[in-house]
């Protein structure tokens, strides 16, 4: 008895085992974690990981304030939205954005065709920002960026940017996981999205003229009617 009460006191005292693994081995493990076969046995299990429940509370919160949530307050009139473009798009925003209103933080008619400009603009935001470019063919699309623009000297943002297009009827582009190339920065040009050497949207630093390609990051097709296109306008809304 004495015996075995000391053995249980051992076991209370000694360290937890700590397994020391090859960095190869830590990401194999990684993997593992995030295959196919783990999630068909948590469903068989009836288990919810983490990603499905921040999914279903993000759908959940969206669902239960529709539909006047979704009409959001500008603080002045878009010169490139039509009031229906403008309630499609706040469907799409992430949910920190909602409720909070729509702010022209940058706008071409307002503060110039410059990138040195619109950095400037960007600069005391701290939310994300949506960009809407309309071409010279009167196409309009453009990005929600999950922070402010900035220079930079890699990519940078996380999953909640997305690329969107009105033509010819409105479609989102969200993240797809294949690669993190957000959006990047520079005096020269503004993108985003990435993979095999094509941005899924481009602009170079006298925004007048434009690219867009589909990409990885998100899944796109071209944005615009042309690969090449000419910028009409651009506004760039932050939401406070």
């Amino acid at each position: 008895m004495f015996s075995r009460r000391v053995k249980d006191q051992e076991k209370r005292l000694s360290p937890k085992y700590t397994c020391v693994v090859s960095l190869t081995e830590y990401h194999r493990r990684i993997d593992a974690l995030n295959s196919d076969d783990l999630r068909s046995l948590c469903k068989r299990l009836q288990i919810t990981t983490k990603e499905e429940v921040n999914c279903k509370q993000g759908t959940s919160i969206k669902s239960e304030l529709e539909p006047e949530t979704f009409k959001p307050n500008l603080r002045e009139a878009s010169d490139l939205l039509e009031a229906d473009q403008i309630e499609k798009l706040a469907r799409n925003l992430p949910p920190r954005t909602i409720g909070y209103p729509w702010t022209l933080a940058f706008g071409t008619s307002k503060h110039g065709m410059s990138i040195k400009s619109l950095y400037r603009a960007m600069q005391g935001q701290d939310t994300p920002v949506l960009m809407v470019i309309k071409d010279s063919d009167g196409q309009v699309f453009g990005a929600l960026a999950s922070e402010p623009f900035k220079v930079s000297d890699g990519f940078y943002g996380t999953g909640e940017t997305f690329l969107f297009t009105f033509n010819p009827e409105f479609e989102v582009f969200k993240w797809t996981g294949d690669n993190m190339f957000f959006m990047k920065g520079d005096m020269d040009s503004l993108s985003f999205g990435g993979g095999s050497g094509e941005f899924g949207l481009w602009l170079d630093g006298d925004l007048y003229h434009g690219r867009s390609h589909s990409c990885k990051t998100f899944g796109n097709p071209m944005l615009s009617k042309k690969e090449d296109f000419y910028v009409q306008d651009i506004e760039i809304w932050a939401f406070e």
